[in-house]
């Protein structure tokens, strides 16, 4: 990893836009005193440089060695709040905290009564807004502020604020439990991927409903439900159960279109619950469904309304166009979508510094797919290869290993027996190492170890053998996800029918369409 990757501050500098760097150096130069500063001659140099260089800052005269780190916390302040004040991070959030901020300042100077009105303002906005917990914070602020000048400006006010606090208190507890639990489901399926057996269902399903808080659904607001189709949601994923996880995107996802204003308030919310509910539909293969939803969020994504920023825009690219692979891959119109694949490149150069190398893996993993189902061989083995030969990512397991079945199979149809021969092994070898092999994995190692002994007049016969044993698990409920990876039995059913797979795959979307 280069050590552009490593300082935080150059990586900043290098994500600001030309507006974003304009306005720090006017906000810099707001006072004639800042025009020479350090921190500023600094920023221009980081401007400048195409690569982080401690021995360039330091050979320039900005500064001694042993005040960099602070010039650079320095810098890094000032840029952070020069961004505060853009408009175009002045989300609800920020402009609901900015008045809470000036409220306090009031109520430093003794201003009660105008701190007050502030206060109200902004918990009226915060509770519209879904924004509980700083709702919560400024009942407490009141409280505080109440205790030291009575107002009797209203009757009571006591009584109202302690119930006010009390039901924000009661909601923020409820958010915090349902959250807590999304995110240990989550936790469970990095460290321990989907459920293998009945023993591992039956751990999960404990674990979920014991730690899954009582509720009545007519008294959870906007943010509660988030949290509990989120819950749902990783609880269904898990245990393999796709159309549950259908069902539960689908309330996320309607949340949103039911309070449109919670699209522009929670765009990141908006955009992973649609994630989700592709990725769902994919599962479960309702193609007509999938291209609709897929319609809906690139049509509300484009808007001029939807917010933009560098985060915002690097999720859409990876979520947008890695469902737009998907659906050809659904609908098996392979070569319809290899425009896609220069939109790709260019998106993972261009947002590299926000997507994490095991997206990047999964994109190069789609592309390969699509030259496998095009036909194009040797272009998918060498998006294969940046998978197989990265040796500096810990990939997931059954990402690499389909990978490398992928690889072989590629290497079969492009012909390169040399190459077959060395794939054989390496991809047999990598199967035996690895943990809980699933049923699939097996026969396919079964298939492999044989794969050398058999003449070329004998494979349509091993083809077969490996179709039937491979079709007793296809709606097998912990091993049918394998095929979502890759999708052996088509390309089998190609050869035992002598039809390009982007055929098969057609006509079986065909009789799935719904």
């Amino acid at each position: 990893m280069t050590s552009t990757h490593r300082d935080a501050l150059f990586v900043l500098v290098k994500s600001l836009s030309k507006s974003e760097k304009r306005q720090f150096k006017l906000y810099v130069g707001r006072l004639g005193v800042n025009t020479d500063a350090k921190f500023l001659a600094l920023f221009n140099l980081l401007d400048k440089i195409k690569k982080y260089d401690e021995k360039v800052i330091l050979d320039s005269g900005i500064v001694k060695k042993t005040q960099l780190s602070n010039l650079k916390a320095h810098l890094y302040k000032q840029i952070l709040v020069s961004l505060r004040l853009n408009p175009v991070n002045q989300n609800i959030r920020i402009q609901i905290r900015e008045q809470l901020d000036f409220a306090t300042i009031l109520y430093q100077k003794g201003l009660y009564k105008q701190s007050l009105k502030i206060l109200d303002k902004a918990k009226a906005v915060a509770i519209e807004n879904e924004e509980k917990n700083i709702a919560y914070e400024i009942v407490e602020l009141e409280k505080i502020i109440e205790t030291q000048y009575i107002t009797r400006s209203i009757p009571d006010r006591a009584d109202e604020l302690a119930v006010q606090a009390k039901e924000l208190s009661a909601m923020n507890v409820m958010t915090s439990k349902l959250s807590n639990l999304s995110l240990q489901l989550y936790g469970i399926m990095l460290k321990v991927g989907y459920v293998q057996n009945d023993a591992d269902y039956q751990r999960v399903k404990e674990y979920f409903e014991s730690h899954l808080p009582k509720y009545r659904l007519g008294d959870l607001g906007f943010r509660e439900k988030l949290w509990l189709y989120k819950a749902h949601l990783w609880y269904s994923f898990l245990i393999q159960d796709f159309l549950s996880s259908y069902k539960y995107a689908s309330k996320w996802v309607d949340l949103f279109y039911d309070q449109e204003e919670q699209i522009y308030l929670n765009p990141v919310f908006f955009l992973k619950g649609n994630h989700y509910l592709l990725e769902s539909l994919f599962y479960v293969k309702y193609s007509s469904q999938f291209r609709e939803v897929l319609e809906n969020l690139e049509t509300v994504v484009a808007s001029k309304d939807f917010p933009k920023n560098d985060n915002i825009g690097s999720l859409a690219f990876l979520y947008i166009n890695a469902n737009k692979l998907n659906l050809h891959f659904l609908e098996g119109t392979f070569h319809k979508g290899l425009y896609l694949i220069k939109i790709v490149e260019y998106g993972i150069n261009k947002h590299q510094d926000r997507i994490d190398a095991h997206h990047i893996m999964v994109l190069y993993y789609k592309i390969a797919c699509l030259y496998f189902g095009a036909g194009d061989h040797r272009n998918c083995i060498v998006y294969l290869k940046k998978i197989i030969n990265n040796k500096n990512l810990k990939m997931r397991e059954d990402l690499m290993c389909f990978a490398r079945v992928l690889s072989l199979f590629a290497h079969y149809e492009a012909g390169m027996d040399y190459h077959l021969e060395v794939q054989l092994k390496s991809t047999y070898k990598f199967l035996l190492k690895m943990n809980d092999l699933h049923a699939v994995q097996k026969e396919m190692i079964k298939f492999l170890r044989n794969l050398g002994n058999i003449y070329p007049h004998e494979l349509q016969d091993e083809f077969k053998k490996l179709h039937t044993q491979l079709k007793k698990y296809e709606d097998h409920p912990y091993e049918k996800r394998a095929f979502l990876y890759l999708d052996i039995i088509s390309w089998l059913e190609s050869h035992l029918e002598n039809k390009p797979v982007a055929q098969i795959i057609r006509e079986k979307a065909m009789a799935y369409t719904r």
